[in-house]
């Protein structure tokens, strides 16, 4: 029988709720009303003075090639990001779930990328990378790859993918991690006295058990490639060279603080809100009934 919690109180149940609520008013919908608010004004510089000028921001935005470029910018990082980081994370959640010893010292090492700051995560490999003093890029050299993401853009690009991915690698492993030893071993021991292999065993058993895990970190990891990455950026290339990784949550702060074009970075806001909610229904609508709860 589905069990159910009884109030006798009609007020107890939204008391208990309040907190989340108030949190969710506070930084979410308030915030998100304001940039709507903005984007359909024009602001001067300092906010003194405040014109309605109805969706004239939008046509602005899609009229000007580079923010065009953004989106595009924007596609890649985030399908790198995501898939890379997902494969990545997977491939050492299966390693790290067949350790026998020393597997607390394996785990905890793989959990740190998590609790370093995004933008000391950016540092840490603009140091390593670096073309005058960097070691990755001095062992690139040593194999005959000239390095200089300073002024390569798809060198740039893959130094902020490296580090975006870096970084959430340790929370996408801890789920799976989670996930795998949820799986009963009874399964993978019956599958593989009928003589299934390891990798028959992984993709029949263990990887349709693990899509409810998948998908949530599919939508975590496309929420995180368009906004939580600002700081990676921000440390390692600063959008550069030039604008080609100025992806659109970079190019917001960008025009919204350095450019001064307050309407514009609002209008800037609304759009990659939406397109982050019409991502995740989409994932919600057609990915989510590939997954077998």
């Amino acid at each position: 029988m589905e069990k159910r919690a009884l109030f006798r109180s009609g007020w107890l149940p939204w008391l208990l709720i309040a907190p989340q609520m108030a949190v969710i008013l506070v930084f979410f919908f308030w915030p998100a009303s304001q940039a709507l608010m903005q984007s359909v004004q024009a602001e001067d510089a300092f906010g003194t003075s405040t014109t309605f000028v109805g969706l004239d921001n939008f046509v602005t935005l899609f009229e000007d090639p580079a923010y065009v470029e953004s989106f595009k910018v924007t596609a890649i990082f985030s399908v790198l990001v995501a898939g890379c980081g997902i494969a990545l994370s997977l491939v050492l959640a299966i390693f790290a779930d067949r350790v026998v010893r020393g597997a607390l010292v394996y785990k905890s090492f793989l959990i740190i990328p998590y609790a370093v700051a995004p933008a000391i995560a950016g540092v840490l490999w603009v140091f390593m990378f670096s073309p005058s003093i960097g070691v990755v890029s001095y062992g690139l050299r040593q194999m005959g790859i000239d390095w200089n993401h300073l002024l390569n853009s798809g060198q740039a690009l893959t130094l902020i993918v490296v580090a975006a991915v870096w970084k959430q690698i340790s929370y996408n492993f801890l789920f799976f991690l989670a996930g795998l030893q949820s799986i009963p071993k009874a399964l993978i021991e019956a599958a593989a006295i009928d003589g299934a292999g390891p990798l028959r065993r992984f993709f029949t058993i263990q990887f349709p058990l693990l899509s409810p895990t998948t998908f949530f970190l599919l939508v975590i990891n496309v929420v995180y490639a368009f906004f939580d990455t600002f700081a990676i950026v921000h440390a390692t290339t600063e959008g550069g060279p030039g604008r080609d990784t100025a992806i659109l949550v970079y190019k917001v702060w960008h025009d919204g603080f350095k450019a001064l074009d307050l309407g514009g970075s609002a209008a800037q806001s609304v759009v990659l809100m939406a397109i982050v909610v019409g991502l995740t229904v989409i994932q919600f609508r057609y990915v989510e009934k590939k997954v077998q709860y």
